[in-house]
């Protein structure tokens, strides 16, 4: 029978000494980084301009289906994290989890160039239906329905499995990659993570300033194969590291422990009948298929005990996330229907030549507003960690993780009500007939006089917001949950970011109903007789009643861990 350390991991064979290991985990760690920082990038490359993708002639798309699509993907990108982690803790293990996942990232991204010129989007969709030529609304409170959108099911489709391989990636390649310099001690781990989170910003970074740019002013198709060719690189870059990464076997999953916990706990009779026909699948024992000895029966009972502690707290950070992923969203399509300047103006001497100049002159990337977050997490994060919690520390006036969540919820309720104002402004000048045509790529918008850089308060502050909830949201479900259900947990996290997501697209598509404050399908793609000021205005109190309510579970959860309860609870095992 091999020894314990034989079916847990496959180490690389070196041909040096005590250096080449470390040289070796070093490479390993640089891998997966470079790995992480590609995927970002083809992320975000799919991502920031998908609104303006959809809402352009390719697909003539209404400005809240449009919406809706990027708030689908964006929530399915989280949601699905924890099936994923499902694959690689019962049959995949980690590196094959991220293997698969990278190649059906690499097929599924395929579908936006190949739907970006006219041959590829009859193969993929058919014809593009004729506009319909309906007769004048008889009344001013007449309502209309918006027209099916064009080739829905097919990018509906290709987005859901693209986000099904990036939630994949997400919720393998983080533990995946902590594997690797595990053996260098406590710092190297801390360190890793560091560069992780920047190899994410990075990527994010590289991809705003570069493919949205194309996309917007030059090509979708040349755009959308930017994305195709990161995830290829990382696809190769991944598979050429394999000899020097550490590989662990499957290990199985609590997952069927826990359902037969809850089920247990909250329908007893239901459990009974169950327990009545089949008694031997009612037993809480290990997985037997792998080597590994499983937790015990007082294991999954604890764990299944911290879940429903911390489960509150995670459910009560869902309204954040609707706020949360606006940035990608609503305030993209808001921001289109603000003036937004050339990069190279020109002085033309008459109005032919000024027309001429309009055609060809390149605008900013509505999506380059992104970047308000991603800078300002880039920086504050480095001197938080190094000054102000240092300062506070030594102040004892440190705030714990849940305090800064609460913290964060402040500054994403801040940034839509921002929003929600400048949306007002924006409205007052369209409905006094002050407005400015702007093509943008191919398709010609009507925004108001308002500069586009009034965005930049809202994005600074959702990207604070971020640093405050998002960051120290991980933080408590790591150091809260024990070691053997952290993976779990995590995913959890995930799962209900994306839950966020998708309850803002449902709200949108309830918004779009005729009568809606969203339903404005006389627009053509614009927004202009939308009130999409309500709709940020309702996000802000949805979010503030629900800050009060986490204010006070995070309370009671403070209390009960400084209690008794914690003291004789503390030998749990926690990473």
């Amino acid at each position: 029978m091999p020894g314990p350390r034989a079916p847990e991991e496959r180490r690389p064979l070196l041909a040096r000494g005590a250096p080449g290991p470390r040289r070796g985990r070093r490479a390993a760690g640089a891998a997966v980084l470079l790995v992480q920082m590609l995927e970002r990038a083809a992320f975000f490359g799919v991502a920031a301009n998908l609104v303006l993708y959809l809402n352009s002639k390719n697909f003539n798309w209404a400005g809240e289906q449009a919406s809706r699509a990027a708030l689908v993907f964006l929530g399915a990108s989280y949601l699905l994290a924890p099936v994923g982690g499902w694959l690689a803790d019962v049959y995949l293990g980690r590196h094959g989890a991220v293997a698969l996942s990278l190649l059906v990232y690499l097929i599924a991204s395929g579908l936006l160039p190949a739907t970006a010129f006219p041959d590829g989007r009859r193969s993929f969709c058919g014809e593009m239906p004729a506009p319909e030529l309906r007769p004048a609304c008889p009344s001013a409170g007449c309502s209309r329905t918006s027209p099916s959108p064009y080739c829905a099911p097919t990018l509906y489709a290709g987005l859901l499995l693209l986000a099904l391989a990036a939630s994949s990636v997400r919720s393998n390649l983080t533990s995946f990659g902590a594997d690797q310099v595990m053996d260098l001690g406590r710092d190297a781990t801390r360190r890793f993570f560091n560069w992780f989170y920047w190899s994410i910003n990075l990527g994010a970074v590289l991809s705003l300033l570069v493919v949205a740019f194309v996309q917007q002013n030059i090509s979708f198709l040349l755009g959308y194969s930017i994305p195709v060719a990161c995830v290829g690189l990382a696809f190769f870059i991944f598979l050429f590291a394999t000899p020097v990464f550490i590989t662990k076997p499957p290990t199985g999953s609590q997952v069927s422990s826990m359902l037969k916990l809850a089920l247990q706990n909250c329908c007893p009779r239901l459990w009974q009948r169950h327990a009545a026909r089949n008694p031997q699948s009612t037993h809480l024992v290990p997985d037997q298929r792998f080597p590994q000895p499983g937790p015990s029966h007082e294991e999954d009972i604890a764990n299944f005990q911290v879940l429903v502690k911390i489960l509150p707290v995670l459910v009560t950070l869902v309204p954040y996330w609707m706020v949360y992923f606006q940035m990608q969203s609503t305030y993209v399509l808001q921001g289109l229907h603000l003036h937004i300047p050339n990069i190279f103006p020109s002085s033309p001497t008459n109005s032919s030549t000024a027309l001429r100049a309009q055609d060809s002159s390149y605008r900013i990337p509505e999506a380059w507003l992104l970047l308000a977050n991603v800078v300002v997490v880039l920086i504050l994060v480095p001197l938080k960690d190094h000054l102000v919690d240092p300062l506070l520390l030594r102040c004892k006036l440190l705030p714990s993780s849940l305090q800064k969540m609460a913290l964060g919820m402040f500054f994403g309720f801040t940034s839509v009500i921002v929003a929600g104002c400048l949306e007002r402004e924006r409205l007052n000048y369209i409905h006094h007939n002050e407005t400015v045509s702007q093509l943008i790529g191919k398709d010609l918008y009507y925004a108001a006089p308002l500069s586009i850089w009034w965005q930049i308060p809202q994005y600074l502050l959702i990207g604070i917001s971020e640093i405050f909830a998002s960051i120290p949201g991980l933080e408590f479900a790591y150091s809260e949950a024990p070691r053997s259900m952290q993976g779990a947990i995590m995913g959890i996290f995930f799962c209900l970011s994306g839950v966020g997501s998708l309850l803002g697209s449902s709200l949108v598509a309830l918004l779009s109903l005729p009568g809606g404050w969203m339903h404005c399908p006389e627009d053509f793609g614009n927004i202009n007789n939308c009130r999409m000021d309500l709709y940020f205005f309702l996000l802000a109190a949805i979010q503030a009643v629900t800050a009060l309510l986490f204010i006070w579970i995070a309370g009671r959860y403070e209390r009960a861990a400084q209690g008794p309860a914690s003291q004789s609870g503390s030998s749990r095992d926690r990473g």
